[in-house]
Protein backbone atom coordinates (compact mmCIF):
# COMPACT_ATOMS: atom_id res chain seq x y z
CA UNK A 1 0.00 0.00 0.00
CA UNK A 2 1.46 3.54 -0.70
CA UNK A 3 2.67 5.71 2.11
CA UNK A 4 -0.34 8.12 0.99
CA UNK A 5 -3.29 5.59 1.12
CA UNK A 6 -3.02 4.87 4.82
CA UNK A 7 -4.76 6.02 7.42
CA UNK A 8 -2.54 8.14 9.69
CA UNK A 9 -2.65 7.77 13.69
CA UNK A 10 -4.04 10.90 14.00
CA UNK A 11 -7.28 10.72 11.69
CA UNK A 12 -8.28 7.69 13.33
CA UNK A 13 -8.18 9.34 16.82
CA UNK A 14 -9.66 12.60 15.58
CA UNK A 15 -12.72 10.36 13.68
CA UNK A 16 -13.24 8.20 16.73
CA UNK A 17 -13.01 11.52 19.15
CA UNK A 18 -15.76 13.12 16.56
CA UNK A 19 -18.21 10.04 17.02
CA UNK A 20 -17.85 9.89 20.68
CA UNK A 21 -17.42 13.08 22.17
CA UNK A 22 -18.70 16.30 22.08
CA UNK A 23 -16.27 19.45 21.96
CA UNK A 24 -16.88 22.88 22.65
CA UNK A 25 -14.86 26.75 23.93
CA UNK A 26 -16.08 28.46 27.12
CA UNK A 27 -15.73 32.36 26.60
CA UNK A 28 -12.22 32.10 28.04
CA UNK A 29 -11.09 29.78 25.10
CA UNK A 30 -10.84 27.50 27.04
CA UNK A 31 -11.91 23.52 25.02
CA UNK A 32 -13.57 21.27 26.72
CA UNK A 33 -15.07 17.59 25.46
CA UNK A 34 -17.90 15.95 26.75
CA UNK A 35 -18.91 12.40 26.01
CA UNK A 36 -22.12 12.00 24.02
CA UNK A 37 -24.96 12.04 26.57
CA UNK A 38 -22.89 12.63 29.82
CA UNK A 39 -22.97 16.20 31.58
CA UNK A 40 -19.24 15.96 32.63
CA UNK A 41 -16.94 18.00 30.76
CA UNK A 42 -12.84 18.20 30.73
CA UNK A 43 -10.66 20.60 29.09
CA UNK A 44 -9.06 19.05 26.56
CA UNK A 45 -5.86 19.74 27.68
CA UNK A 46 -5.97 18.60 31.10
CA UNK A 47 -3.65 16.67 33.21
CA UNK A 48 -5.03 16.43 36.41
CA UNK A 49 -5.48 13.33 38.37
CA UNK A 50 -9.47 13.44 38.16
CA UNK A 51 -9.12 12.36 34.38
CA UNK A 52 -8.14 13.96 31.40
CA UNK A 53 -9.75 13.85 28.40
CA UNK A 54 -6.43 12.18 27.05
CA UNK A 55 -6.78 9.24 29.15
CA UNK A 56 -10.29 9.12 27.98
CA UNK A 57 -9.25 8.92 24.47
CA UNK A 58 -6.62 6.25 25.32
CA UNK A 59 -9.02 4.03 27.06
CA UNK A 60 -11.85 4.04 24.87
CA UNK A 61 -9.23 3.59 21.56
CA UNK A 62 -7.77 0.61 23.20
CA UNK A 63 -11.28 -1.14 24.43
CA UNK A 64 -12.60 -0.53 21.33
CA UNK A 65 -9.94 -2.17 19.14
CA UNK A 66 -8.76 0.61 17.68
CA UNK A 67 -4.98 0.01 18.80
CA UNK A 68 -2.38 2.50 21.18
CA UNK A 69 -1.19 5.02 19.76
CA UNK A 70 1.99 6.90 21.02
CA UNK A 71 1.93 10.44 22.10
CA UNK A 72 2.85 12.31 18.95
CA UNK A 73 -0.06 10.93 17.18
CA UNK A 74 -2.27 11.89 20.10
CA UNK A 75 -0.94 15.23 20.32
CA UNK A 76 -1.62 16.21 17.11
CA UNK A 77 -5.13 15.12 17.06
CA UNK A 78 -6.15 16.98 19.53
CA UNK A 79 -4.50 20.06 18.45
CA UNK A 80 -6.76 19.76 15.40
CA UNK A 81 -9.71 19.44 17.68
CA UNK A 82 -8.83 22.06 19.41
CA UNK A 83 -8.62 24.21 16.43
CA UNK A 84 -11.83 22.72 15.24
CA UNK A 85 -13.34 23.49 18.61
CA UNK A 86 -12.52 27.09 18.81
CA UNK A 87 -15.47 27.40 15.86
CA UNK A 88 -17.90 26.44 17.95
CA UNK A 89 -20.39 27.95 19.81
CA UNK A 90 -19.27 29.51 23.26
CA UNK A 91 -21.12 27.48 26.42
CA UNK A 92 -20.23 28.08 29.85
CA UNK A 93 -18.85 25.15 32.16
CA UNK A 94 -19.94 24.84 35.92
CA UNK A 95 -19.07 23.68 39.51
CA UNK A 96 -21.61 22.18 41.96
CA UNK A 97 -24.31 24.76 41.13
CA UNK A 98 -25.27 26.09 37.62
CA UNK A 99 -28.59 27.94 36.12
CA UNK A 100 -30.68 26.04 33.86
CA UNK A 101 -34.16 26.73 31.71
CA UNK A 102 -37.48 28.08 32.47
CA UNK A 103 -36.19 29.41 35.99
CA UNK A 104 -34.38 26.20 37.31
CA UNK A 105 -30.70 25.76 39.30
CA UNK A 106 -28.88 22.51 38.80
CA UNK A 107 -26.57 21.02 42.00
CA UNK A 108 -24.02 18.33 40.57
CA UNK A 109 -24.49 15.21 43.11
CA UNK A 110 -20.59 14.30 42.13
CA UNK A 111 -21.77 10.78 40.49
CA UNK A 112 -20.26 9.38 37.76
CA UNK A 113 -23.54 8.77 36.23
CA UNK A 114 -24.03 12.33 36.02
CA UNK A 115 -27.25 11.94 38.11
CA UNK A 116 -27.96 15.82 39.43
CA UNK A 117 -30.71 17.94 41.26
CA UNK A 118 -33.26 20.44 39.03
CA UNK A 119 -34.54 22.84 41.71
CA UNK A 120 -37.41 24.52 39.72
CA UNK A 121 -40.27 26.59 40.62
CA UNK A 122 -42.85 23.74 41.82
CA UNK A 123 -40.27 21.32 43.32
CA UNK A 124 -36.99 19.54 42.78
CA UNK A 125 -36.23 15.90 40.61
CA UNK A 126 -32.93 13.77 40.42
CA UNK A 127 -32.22 13.46 36.74
CA UNK A 128 -29.19 13.74 34.10
CA UNK A 129 -29.45 16.88 32.64
CA UNK A 130 -29.19 17.49 28.94
CA UNK A 131 -25.52 18.38 28.13
CA UNK A 132 -26.47 21.59 26.03
CA UNK A 133 -28.44 22.39 28.59
CA UNK A 134 -26.04 22.25 31.88
CA UNK A 135 -22.18 21.52 31.73
CA UNK A 136 -20.20 20.52 34.89
CA UNK A 137 -16.63 20.64 35.87
CA UNK A 138 -15.31 17.93 38.20
CA UNK A 139 -11.63 18.49 40.01
CA UNK A 140 -9.81 16.31 43.03
CA UNK A 141 -12.60 18.89 45.11
CA UNK A 142 -15.55 17.55 44.11
CA UNK A 143 -16.85 15.41 46.39
CA UNK A 144 -20.62 12.72 45.80
CA UNK A 145 -23.29 13.85 47.79
CA UNK A 146 -26.05 11.10 48.50
CA UNK A 147 -28.76 10.93 47.18
CA UNK A 148 -31.76 13.23 48.54
CA UNK A 149 -34.85 11.93 50.53
CA UNK A 150 -37.71 13.47 49.44
CA UNK A 151 -41.04 14.27 51.47
CA UNK A 152 -39.03 14.88 54.85
CA UNK A 153 -41.01 17.31 56.43
CA UNK A 154 -38.36 19.84 57.22
CA UNK A 155 -36.97 16.90 59.82
CA UNK A 156 -33.41 16.86 58.30
CA UNK A 157 -33.10 20.72 59.25
CA UNK A 158 -34.08 20.07 62.73
CA UNK A 159 -31.71 16.82 62.78
CA UNK A 160 -29.03 19.02 61.54
CA UNK A 161 -29.17 21.60 64.04
CA UNK A 162 -29.51 19.01 66.75
CA UNK A 163 -25.64 17.95 65.66
CA UNK A 164 -24.73 21.73 66.03
CA UNK A 165 -23.69 24.22 68.86
CA UNK A 166 -25.25 27.10 67.72
CA UNK A 167 -25.64 29.63 70.32
CA UNK A 168 -29.86 30.29 69.81
CA UNK A 169 -32.86 30.17 66.77
CA UNK A 170 -31.28 33.55 64.96
CA UNK A 171 -27.94 32.05 64.34
CA UNK A 172 -29.48 29.09 63.81
CA UNK A 173 -31.93 30.76 60.95
CA UNK A 174 -29.23 32.42 59.32
CA UNK A 175 -26.92 29.43 59.14
CA UNK A 176 -29.95 27.65 56.98
CA UNK A 177 -30.53 31.34 54.93
CA UNK A 178 -26.87 30.72 53.77
CA UNK A 179 -27.12 27.58 53.00
CA UNK A 180 -30.20 27.84 50.52
CA UNK A 181 -28.02 31.31 49.44
CA UNK A 182 -25.04 28.15 48.47
CA UNK A 183 -27.60 26.61 45.82
CA UNK A 184 -28.57 29.83 44.05
CA UNK A 185 -25.36 30.50 41.17
CA UNK A 186 -26.57 33.83 41.16
CA UNK A 187 -26.70 34.83 44.75
CA UNK A 188 -23.81 36.49 46.36
CA UNK A 189 -23.96 35.24 50.02
CA UNK A 190 -21.56 37.05 52.65
CA UNK A 191 -19.32 34.64 54.74
CA UNK A 192 -19.99 33.12 57.68
CA UNK A 193 -17.56 33.58 60.61
CA UNK A 194 -18.09 30.62 63.00
CA UNK A 195 -16.87 31.84 66.13
CA UNK A 196 -17.40 30.87 69.70
CA UNK A 197 -15.27 29.77 72.88
CA UNK A 198 -12.40 27.31 72.92
CA UNK A 199 -13.96 23.78 72.36
CA UNK A 200 -17.18 25.17 70.98
CA UNK A 201 -17.10 22.76 68.11
CA UNK A 202 -16.60 25.69 65.23
CA UNK A 203 -14.48 22.98 62.94
CA UNK A 204 -17.15 20.63 63.79
CA UNK A 205 -19.99 22.66 62.69
CA UNK A 206 -18.05 24.26 59.89
CA UNK A 207 -17.61 20.78 58.47
CA UNK A 208 -21.00 19.88 58.59
CA UNK A 209 -22.25 22.77 56.80
CA UNK A 210 -19.38 22.58 54.44
CA UNK A 211 -20.73 18.65 53.11
CA UNK A 212 -24.08 19.25 53.02
CA UNK A 213 -22.90 21.17 49.36
CA UNK A 214 -19.89 19.28 48.85
CA UNK A 215 -19.84 15.89 50.04
CA UNK A 216 -18.72 14.03 52.49
CA UNK A 217 -15.22 14.42 51.36
CA UNK A 218 -15.55 18.10 51.60
CA UNK A 219 -13.27 20.01 54.59
CA UNK A 220 -11.44 22.54 55.83
CA UNK A 221 -8.30 23.87 55.17
CA UNK A 222 -5.94 26.56 55.76
CA UNK A 223 -5.64 29.84 54.79
CA UNK A 224 -2.73 30.01 51.73
CA UNK A 225 -0.07 31.84 52.21
CA UNK A 226 -0.79 33.85 48.99
CA UNK A 227 -3.30 35.10 47.50
CA UNK A 228 -2.27 33.10 43.93
CA UNK A 229 -2.83 29.68 45.84
CA UNK A 230 -6.07 31.10 47.53
CA UNK A 231 -7.94 32.00 43.92
CA UNK A 232 -6.50 28.68 42.53
CA UNK A 233 -8.27 26.96 45.54
CA UNK A 234 -11.17 29.01 45.04
CA UNK A 235 -11.22 27.96 41.50
CA UNK A 236 -11.29 24.30 41.97
CA UNK A 237 -14.69 23.87 44.35
CA UNK A 238 -17.50 25.43 45.61
CA UNK A 239 -17.52 26.41 48.64
CA UNK A 240 -14.27 27.56 50.49
CA UNK A 241 -14.02 26.92 53.86
CA UNK A 242 -11.00 28.07 55.62
CA UNK A 243 -10.17 26.81 59.15
CA UNK A 244 -9.40 28.70 62.67
CA UNK A 245 -8.38 32.08 61.76
CA UNK A 246 -6.15 33.83 63.98
CA UNK A 247 -5.00 36.68 62.06
CA UNK A 248 -5.96 38.44 58.70
CA UNK A 249 -3.62 40.66 56.51
CA UNK A 250 -4.60 43.35 54.93
CA UNK A 251 -4.63 41.40 51.23
CA UNK A 252 -6.21 38.55 52.71
CA UNK A 253 -8.94 40.40 53.98
CA UNK A 254 -9.39 42.59 50.05
CA UNK A 255 -9.14 39.01 48.58
CA UNK A 256 -11.65 37.29 50.71
CA UNK A 257 -14.36 40.51 49.92
CA UNK A 258 -13.60 39.62 45.98
CA UNK A 259 -14.22 35.87 46.46
CA UNK A 260 -17.55 36.76 48.22
CA UNK A 261 -18.82 39.80 45.65
CA UNK A 262 -16.70 38.19 42.44
CA UNK A 263 -13.92 39.54 40.69
CA UNK A 264 -11.94 37.99 37.58
CA UNK A 265 -8.08 37.38 37.94
CA UNK A 266 -5.92 37.98 35.19
CA UNK A 267 -1.98 36.57 34.51
CA UNK A 268 -0.07 35.46 31.53
CA UNK A 269 -0.54 32.67 30.06
CA UNK A 270 2.00 29.69 30.13
CA UNK A 271 4.65 29.24 27.94
CA UNK A 272 3.56 32.73 26.03
CA UNK A 273 4.99 36.07 26.09
CA UNK A 274 1.63 38.01 24.82
CA UNK A 275 -1.42 36.14 25.78
CA UNK A 276 -3.01 35.82 29.19
CA UNK A 277 -5.24 33.45 31.26
CA UNK A 278 -8.36 34.80 32.48
CA UNK A 279 -10.21 33.38 35.55
CA UNK A 280 -13.48 35.16 36.67
CA UNK A 281 -14.86 33.63 40.23
CA UNK A 282 -17.29 34.23 42.66
CA UNK A 283 -17.83 31.42 45.68
CA UNK A 284 -19.28 30.65 48.89
CA UNK A 285 -16.76 31.50 51.91
CA UNK A 286 -16.61 30.16 55.25
CA UNK A 287 -14.61 30.74 58.02
CA UNK A 288 -13.27 29.67 61.32
CA UNK A 289 -11.62 31.03 64.22
CA UNK A 290 -12.10 32.61 68.01
CA UNK A 291 -10.79 35.61 66.89
CA UNK A 292 -8.92 37.55 64.09
CA UNK A 293 -8.09 40.72 65.38
CA UNK A 294 -8.82 43.80 63.46
CA UNK A 295 -12.09 43.61 61.28
CA UNK A 296 -11.86 45.64 57.98
CA UNK A 297 -14.80 47.85 57.07
CA UNK A 298 -15.37 46.17 53.89
CA UNK A 299 -15.04 42.51 54.73
CA UNK A 300 -17.42 42.85 57.55
CA UNK A 301 -20.31 43.85 55.53
CA UNK A 302 -19.36 40.79 53.82
CA UNK A 303 -19.47 38.58 56.67
CA UNK A 304 -21.92 36.96 58.93
CA UNK A 305 -21.38 35.57 62.45
CA UNK A 306 -22.51 32.68 63.70
CA UNK A 307 -21.56 32.06 67.59
CA UNK A 308 -21.70 28.71 68.75
CA UNK A 309 -21.57 27.37 72.54
CA UNK A 310 -19.61 24.57 74.10
CA UNK A 311 -21.58 21.52 74.27
CA UNK A 312 -23.14 19.81 77.29
CA UNK A 313 -22.48 16.67 76.26
CA UNK A 314 -19.30 15.25 74.24
CA UNK A 315 -19.48 12.70 71.74
CA UNK A 316 -16.85 10.72 69.97
CA UNK A 317 -15.48 11.68 66.33
CA UNK A 318 -16.93 8.40 64.93
CA UNK A 319 -20.23 8.21 66.72
CA UNK A 320 -20.95 12.18 65.41
CA UNK A 321 -20.06 11.19 61.80
CA UNK A 322 -21.53 8.30 61.69
CA UNK A 323 -24.86 9.99 62.34
CA UNK A 324 -24.28 12.90 59.99
CA UNK A 325 -23.69 10.53 57.02
CA UNK A 326 -26.41 8.36 58.05
CA UNK A 327 -29.17 11.50 58.14
CA UNK A 328 -27.43 13.57 55.29
CA UNK A 329 -29.76 12.11 52.56
CA UNK A 330 -32.55 13.69 54.83
CA UNK A 331 -30.93 17.04 55.89
CA UNK A 332 -30.34 17.60 51.81
CA UNK A 333 -33.86 16.79 50.77
CA UNK A 334 -35.32 19.13 53.61
CA UNK A 335 -32.97 21.70 52.39
CA UNK A 336 -34.07 21.73 49.02
CA UNK A 337 -37.95 21.19 49.78
CA UNK A 338 -37.07 24.49 51.78
CA UNK A 339 -34.99 26.03 49.29
CA UNK A 340 -37.62 25.75 46.88
CA UNK A 341 -40.74 27.70 49.24
CA UNK A 342 -38.22 30.30 50.11
CA UNK A 343 -38.21 30.82 46.13
CA UNK A 344 -41.63 31.10 45.48
CA UNK A 345 -42.11 33.77 48.83
CA UNK A 346 -43.05 37.41 47.91
CA UNK A 347 -40.78 39.78 49.60
CA UNK A 348 -39.44 42.90 48.93
CA UNK A 349 -35.64 43.55 48.68
CA UNK A 350 -34.42 45.53 51.26
CA UNK A 351 -32.24 48.71 49.99
CA UNK A 352 -29.89 49.78 52.56
CA UNK A 353 -27.70 46.61 53.03
CA UNK A 354 -25.17 46.13 50.78
CA UNK A 355 -25.01 42.14 50.49
CA UNK A 356 -29.01 43.10 48.95
CA UNK A 357 -29.28 39.74 47.28
CA UNK A 358 -28.74 37.69 50.51
CA UNK A 359 -31.21 40.66 52.45
CA UNK A 360 -33.58 39.76 49.97
CA UNK A 361 -33.08 36.15 50.54
CA UNK A 362 -33.64 36.44 54.48
CA UNK A 363 -36.93 38.05 53.59
CA UNK A 364 -37.91 35.32 51.62
CA UNK A 365 -36.91 33.23 54.13
CA UNK A 366 -39.15 35.25 56.91
CA UNK A 367 -42.37 34.80 54.25
CA UNK A 368 -42.01 31.22 54.03
CA UNK A 369 -41.28 30.28 57.66
CA UNK A 370 -41.40 33.25 59.79
CA UNK A 371 -38.08 32.29 61.25
CA UNK A 372 -37.17 36.07 61.51
CA UNK A 373 -34.04 35.61 59.67
CA UNK A 374 -33.71 39.57 58.10
CA UNK A 375 -34.06 41.26 61.53
CA UNK A 376 -31.43 38.57 62.79
CA UNK A 377 -29.15 39.48 59.84
CA UNK A 378 -29.76 43.49 60.97
CA UNK A 379 -28.20 42.47 64.41
CA UNK A 380 -25.33 40.55 63.42
CA UNK A 381 -24.26 43.82 61.03
CA UNK A 382 -25.17 45.96 63.71
CA UNK A 383 -22.23 43.94 66.23
CA UNK A 384 -19.72 43.77 63.30
CA UNK A 385 -19.67 47.71 63.18
CA UNK A 386 -18.97 47.17 67.01
CA UNK A 387 -16.24 45.49 66.29
CA UNK A 388 -14.64 47.14 63.41
CA UNK A 389 -15.03 50.42 65.69
CA UNK A 390 -13.55 48.92 68.47
CA UNK A 391 -10.46 47.85 66.44
CA UNK A 392 -10.34 51.41 64.85
CA UNK A 393 -8.91 53.76 67.20
CA UNK A 394 -9.60 56.29 63.99
CA UNK A 395 -13.30 55.02 64.34
CA UNK A 396 -13.59 56.06 67.91
CA UNK A 397 -11.87 59.06 67.40
CA UNK A 398 -14.09 60.53 64.84
CA UNK A 399 -17.19 59.35 66.74
CA UNK A 400 -15.83 61.19 69.55
CA UNK A 401 -15.44 64.46 67.70
CA UNK A 402 -19.25 63.92 66.64
CA UNK A 403 -20.17 64.26 69.55
CA UNK A 404 -19.89 67.68 69.82
CA UNK A 405 -21.81 68.42 66.68
CA UNK A 406 -25.25 69.47 66.57
CA UNK A 407 -27.74 66.71 65.14
CA UNK A 408 -28.63 68.89 61.91
CA UNK A 409 -25.39 70.08 61.70
CA UNK A 410 -21.51 69.29 60.08
CA UNK A 411 -18.44 70.83 59.92
CA UNK A 412 -15.93 71.18 56.98
CA UNK A 413 -12.45 71.14 56.67
CA UNK A 414 -9.27 70.08 54.62
CA UNK A 415 -8.08 66.40 55.31
CA UNK A 416 -4.86 68.07 56.73
CA UNK A 417 -7.05 70.36 59.19
CA UNK A 418 -8.84 67.28 60.08
CA UNK A 419 -5.74 65.05 60.46
CA UNK A 420 -4.29 67.88 63.10
CA UNK A 421 -8.01 68.52 64.85
CA UNK A 422 -8.54 64.03 65.19
CA UNK A 423 -4.79 64.00 66.09
CA UNK A 424 -5.31 66.60 68.73
CA UNK A 425 -8.53 65.04 70.09
CA UNK A 426 -6.45 61.63 70.12
CA UNK A 427 -3.56 62.77 72.12
CA UNK A 428 -5.87 64.71 75.35
CA UNK A 429 -4.21 66.65 77.44
CA UNK A 430 -1.53 63.92 78.68
CA UNK A 431 0.06 64.45 74.98
CA UNK A 432 0.53 60.78 74.27
CA UNK A 433 1.70 59.23 70.96
CA UNK A 434 -0.21 58.36 68.48
CA UNK A 435 -0.24 54.55 67.55
CA UNK A 436 0.66 52.84 64.75
CA UNK A 437 -1.13 52.84 61.94
CA UNK A 438 -2.43 56.38 62.50
CA UNK A 439 -2.85 58.12 59.43
CA UNK A 440 0.19 60.57 58.72
CA UNK A 441 -0.99 62.65 55.77
CA UNK A 442 -4.33 64.37 54.62
CA UNK A 443 -4.44 62.26 51.81
CA UNK A 444 -4.23 58.86 54.26
CA UNK A 445 -6.38 59.99 56.31
CA UNK A 446 -9.29 60.82 53.69
CA UNK A 447 -8.75 57.43 52.34
CA UNK A 448 -9.14 55.71 55.88
CA UNK A 449 -12.24 57.64 56.17
CA UNK A 450 -13.41 56.27 53.05
CA UNK A 451 -13.21 52.35 54.11
CA UNK A 452 -14.83 53.56 57.53
CA UNK A 453 -18.17 55.96 55.79
CA UNK A 454 -20.35 52.42 56.03
CA UNK A 455 -19.71 51.59 59.34
CA UNK A 456 -19.17 55.56 60.46
CA UNK A 457 -23.07 56.24 59.09
CA UNK A 458 -24.53 52.89 60.86
CA UNK A 459 -23.40 54.99 64.13
CA UNK A 460 -25.29 58.55 62.64
CA UNK A 461 -22.23 59.86 61.65
CA UNK A 462 -21.91 61.16 57.73
CA UNK A 463 -18.37 61.47 55.82
CA UNK A 464 -18.21 63.34 52.36
CA UNK A 465 -15.92 64.62 50.10
CA UNK A 466 -15.68 67.59 47.53
CA UNK A 467 -14.54 70.58 46.18
CA UNK A 468 -15.01 74.51 46.43
CA UNK A 469 -12.89 77.33 45.45
CA UNK A 470 -10.90 76.85 48.18
CA UNK A 471 -9.54 73.19 47.27
CA UNK A 472 -10.87 69.65 48.47
CA UNK A 473 -12.93 69.47 51.50
CA UNK A 474 -14.37 66.73 53.64
CA UNK A 475 -16.95 67.14 55.31
CA UNK A 476 -18.26 65.54 58.52
CA UNK A 477 -22.00 66.01 59.24
CA UNK A 478 -24.95 64.38 62.10
CA UNK A 479 -28.27 64.04 60.08
CA UNK A 480 -31.22 64.73 62.31
CA UNK A 481 -32.80 61.08 63.75
CA UNK A 482 -36.03 60.30 62.06
CA UNK A 483 -38.36 60.44 64.21
CA UNK A 484 -40.61 57.14 65.96
CA UNK A 485 -43.94 57.17 66.11
CA UNK A 486 -44.83 55.47 69.55
CA UNK A 487 -47.82 53.99 69.87
CA UNK A 488 -49.97 55.44 72.76
CA UNK A 489 -50.56 53.13 75.73
CA UNK A 490 -54.07 52.11 76.06
CA UNK A 491 -55.60 53.05 79.78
Amino acid sequence: MAEDEKNPAREIITDYAKAHFRYFRTADGTVYAQRNGHPVARPIRSQGTTGSHRQELLVGLYKDGRGVFNGTSMKEALDLIEALALTEEVQPVHIRVAPGLDGATWLDLGRSDGLSVRIHPTGWDTVVPDPREVCWRRTQLTGELPLPVKDTDGKGIDLLLRLTNFTDAQTECLAIAWLIGCLGPGVPVPAPFLTGPQGAGKSTAGRMMVRIVEGMSGDLRRAPKDEENLIAAVAAGWVTALDNLSHMTPDLSDAMCCIVTGAESVKRALFTDGDVHRSAYRRPLLLTGIDVGVIRPDLAERLLPLRLERPKVRRTEAELWAEYAEVLPMVLGSLLDLTVKVRAAEAETPTDLRMADFAHLCAQLDGATGFGALAAYRTSLDDLNDDVIEGDLLAQTVLRHAETIEPGGAQRMTSTEWLHCLGRLYSGDDFRAVPKGWPTTGKVLSDRLKRLQPTLAARGVLIDSGRDHGGRYLLMARPVPAPTHEQPELG
